[in-house]
């Protein structure tokens, strides 16, 4: 199929027969992953721009180039701690990485492929890593594509793993025994009021914590527990965590934000637990009956806003600080920031006149907090609550304003729903 990135990007026309949509969508797809390559390429020669600016400018040199990652960050819509991860992998790309690269540019390899061969050739010489962008990445002789287009992401680990291994199994070891500094664990929420609880630990933890809580289960469900291994496991896991097993009740806050009429009239709108997001008002008035969850309820105003707080002091009290968190949702203000709010900081500098009052003050991550205090940066309080944010380029990038909680409208008749129905399907036809 001959057809140019602007005609692939209106679609295919009505008829296509089934070879031809499959035609479109391989076309889609090289020109995605070509579009990642320009992207790395424009990535890479904005930071140059930038570090070419902050020295002329006389910036110090621990802080030349502060800012890029989030800047990228914005234009792509994703998190400053991707965009900083895209940033990086662009320039490893580009200076070290040229026979991966040029597949991304021909079309035949995506950025989570490149991804990938970045990551397993990180702990290596800059000469191994080039032996293995080669290896696995270089045309053929006659000029054809390399077998690696063809391989699925575990293969292809796995190839970058063995070409590593074989070049340098010292520093590959080495790796291994230094990522057990990056042991953690995560929370993300999961549909239905339920949460994703993931730990990133040493080989021989995570089977030993798996193998544990296995062997509860089958002991359960040898006794004749009715739950399934699943439940079990899970049970068996928060009893041991929080301590309940040992008939310990350990304190643990939960925040709800929530409506007076949903706390005291059975209203159905929804509350907002921090850390999680919405949830149904009747669960949240269930939670208060936890004996062992102590359920910190913050009431909004009729108009949804919790009451404002303001401060003289440069820093925000203990108290503001805490409602601009839960005000925030306990997530970064930043678009396309997920991070969890470690800094509240003033959106108009204090230096340049701003308040340390709820309308000034927004809940930062530590990323985008140091960022912002980067030369050529704006904000400003934007309308309704929102933020303004102005990057070196001139860019603007409105944040919306935290989640309001005011009561929502009520819900159509049947009759005026019908009606709804007729208009839209006049407007559609005609």
């Amino acid at each position: 199929m001959n057809v140019t990135p602007d005609q692939l990007l209106t679609g295919p026309p009505p008829g296509s027969s089934e070879a031809e949509l499959i035609d479109w969508i391989t076309g889609l797809e090289n020109l995605k992953c070509r579009a990642e390559a320009l992207q790395a390429e424009a990535a890479v020669r904005l930071e140059e721009a930038t570090r070419t600016r902050h020295v002329e400018a006389g910036v110090p040199a621990r802080r030349v180039g502060d800012g890029v990652a989030s800047q990228i960050a914005l234009a792509r819509r994703v998190s400053p701690a991707k965009g900083a991860k895209l940033l990086g992998l662009a320039k490893i790309l580009i200076g070290e990485m040229p026979h991966t690269f040029a597949l991304m540019k021909a079309g035949l390899f995506s950025q989570w492929q490149a991804t990938i061969l970045a990551r397993e050739t990180a702990c290596l010489s800059l000469e191994d890593r080039r032996f293995i962008d080669h290896e696995l990445c270089a045309r053929t002789p006659d000029g054809g594509a390399p077998k690696v287009v063809t391989m699925g992401l575990r293969q292809l680990e796995n190839a970058a793993k063995k070409l590593a291994i074989t070049l340098d199994q010292e520093s590959v070891v080495a790796r291994a025994a230094n990522a057990e500094k990056d042991r953690r664990v995560s929370l993300r929420p999961a549909p239905d009021t339920m949460t994703w609880l993931g730990a990133l630990l040493p080989v021989k933890d995570g089977v030993a914590v798996f193998a544990a809580l296995d062997q509860a289960a089958k002991a359960a469900q040898a006794a004749g527990d009715q739950r399934t291994r699943g439940q079990v496991m899970t049970d068996t896991l928060v009893d041991r965590v929080t301590g309940r097993e040992a008939g310990v009740k350990p304190k643990i806050e939960v925040k709800i934000v929530m409506t007076a009429d949903s706390l005291v009239n059975n209203a159905d709108q929804p509350a907002m637990v921090e850390g999680y997001g919405p949830v149904p008002a009747a669960w949240a008035r269930e939670s208060l009956h936890d004996s062992e969850v102590f359920v910190r309820r913050l009431l909004t105003d009729p108009a949804g806003q919790l009451i404002a707080m303001e401060s003289r002091a440069r820093k925000a009290p203990d108290g503001l600080a805490e409602f601009i968190t839960t005000r925030d949702g306990g997530i970064c203000r930043t678009n396309g920031c997920d991070a969890p709010i470690r800094n509240v900081d003033h959106i108009e500098r204090h230096t340049d006149g701003g308040k340390t009052s709820a309308d000034n003050l927004q809940g930062l991550c530590e990323r985008c907090n140091q960022a912002k205090e980067a030369i050529g940066w704006q904000a400003r309080p934007g309308p309704d609550g929102s933020v303004v944010t102005i990057t070196p380029t001139g860019h603007t990038y409105l944040s919306p304003p935290p989640e309001t909680w005011a009561q929502e409208p009520l819900p159509l008749s049947p009759a005026e729903l019908r009606l709804r129905n007729v208009l839209l399907d006049h407007t559609l036809a005609a």
